[in-house]
C-alpha cells in the first residue's frame, strides 16, 4: 500500500494520481485549482461539452467535471501530461476509427496537452453520449 504524503489516503499502486483535499463544489471551482497553464485546456473542453450538452446538469462526481442526464455521460480531468475524457466504453467503441492517434482504454482518451484539442470530436462524442442516455 502506497500513503499520500499530502492527504494521507491509502492506495494500491505507489503514487497514484488522485484530487487530494476537499473535492470541488463546481467544474469552475475544479479548473479553477489546476495548473494555470492547463487551465485554458480545460475551460475549452468544458465549453465544447456544455454546448454540446445544454440540458445536462454540472456536476463534480469522483472530483471530476460531470455532465448527468439521469447517468454520467460525460467526464474529464486534469493530468500532468493529458485531459482525461470520460464518455463510456461505448462512445469509444463508436468513435475508434477517429481516435487512433490517441491513447485509449476502456471508456477513457487521453488527449495530450502538446497537441490541439479535436473539439469538434468532443464536441461529436458528447452529443453522441446525451442521445444514447436519451434511449435508457
Amino acid at each position: 500500500m502506497w500513503k499520500c504524503p499530502k492527504c494521507g489516503r491509502l492506495f494500491k499502486n505507489k503514487n497514484q494520481d488522485h484530487y487530494c483535499g476537499e473535492a470541488p463544489k463546481s467544474i469552475e471551482d475544479y479548473i479553477s485549482r489546476q495548473p494555470i497553464e492547463i487551465q485554458p485546456f480545460l475551460r475549452q473542453v468544458n465549453e465544447t461539452i456544455r454546448a454540446a450538452l445544454p440540458e445536462a446538469v454540472e456536476k463534480i462526481s469522483w472530483s471530476m467535471p460531470t455532465y448527468w442526464q439521469k447517468r454520467n455521460l460525460i467526464q474529464f480531468a486534469a493530468f500532468k501530461k493529458h485531459i482525461g475524457l470520460y464518455p463510456g466504453p461505448e462512445a469509444v467503441a463508436a468513435f475508434a476509427p477517429r481516435l487512433s492517434e490517441f491513447k485509449t482504454s476502456k471508456g477513457a482518451i487521453q488527449l495530450p496537452y502538446d497537441r490541439p484539442l479535436p473539439l469538434t470530436l468532443i464536441g461529436e462524442i458528447a452529443e453522441w453520449c446525451g442521445k444514447n442516455s436519451a434511449s435508457n
